[in-house]
């Protein structure tokens, strides 16, 4: 099977937009969920809510992939997980490297969801010496020491960071000079790297406060409902009054 070092995904050269391959994932998620129903087709409008788009941007992204369904049946489910699969580089084998193996590293390395999805956790990299030999997920921990060495020995072209914020960048250099060129990072940092090299930054806190302004926004746009309704009867409106506060022209028999 090929490995990621030399195959890079057709995206980039067939020129689909990212906001495109962003939802490629969404499409190919929701697909799976209708593939493992055996559900043999699907219309444009129910793949678009349950991938949580709407359905015209979904035609539309579905036209780079050269993909425009059969009308009145839709579009075949197996043929897309398919056609999305392979425009992700998700038919070959892609071997990652875990380095930081700490609470959320060993969450990671346990993630069931990375062989099915076409990816490989081919070690587990931690600076604790500590942690050298034992088995996470049925893997056992390598030295940072050897970093370069393992990334040569599994062909790897894609790093995940779990580390502290501190040892984020250091890990990023020695990964980027060994090869790798795409990096999903978990530190809570800001990664700096040469052209040519990827990084997707997963921050659960940053999240997490995007989702506090959420609610605040709404606790204060219910507070402002609630005080509305005493204001309203010190006004004296009433429903039963018509348009310029008088009785209704019309009263119920």
């Amino acid at each position: 099977m090929a490995t990621g070092r030399t195959h890079r995904p057709a995206t980039r050269s067939r020129g689909i937009p990212e906001a495109t391959v962003a939802r490629l994932p969404l499409y190919l998620r929701a697909l799976t969920a209708l593939s493992e129903r055996s559900v043999p087709t699907v219309s444009s409008e129910e793949l678009a809510a349950a991938a949580g788009v709407n359905s015209a941007k979904l035609r539309k992204d579905f036209s780079y992939l050269g993909s425009y369904g059969t009308r009145g049946v839709g579009y075949d489910v197996e043929y897309l997980v398919y056609q999305i699969s392979r425009e992700l580089g998700l038919t070959q084998d892609w071997p990652v490297v875990i380095v930081g193996i700490g609470n959320l590293g060993a969450a990671l390395a346990n993630y069931g969801g990375f062989a099915s999805r076409g990816f490989r956790v081919a070690a587990l990299i931690d600076a604790d010496p500590q942690l050298t030999g034992k088995a996470v997920a049925g893997i056992p921990v390598q030295h940072t020491d050897d970093l370069e060495k393992i990334i040569q020995d599994n062909g790897v072209s894609i790093g995940v960071i779990a580390t502290p914020a501190g040892a984020a960048q250091q890990v990023c250099d020695r990964l980027v000079a060994a090869g790798v060129t795409s990096i999903l990072n978990f530190a809570p940092t800001v990664l700096s790297v040469p052209d040519g090299v990827d990084v997707r930054k997963v921050d659960l806190s940053i999240e997490l406060q995007i989702l506090a302004f959420h609610e605040q926004r709404k606790a204060g746009e219910e507070a402002a409902g609630e005080a509305a309704v005493p204001a309203a009867a010190q006004r004296g409106d009433s429903a039963d009054q018509g348009p310029d506060g008088d009785m209704p022209a019309v009263m119920p028999a």
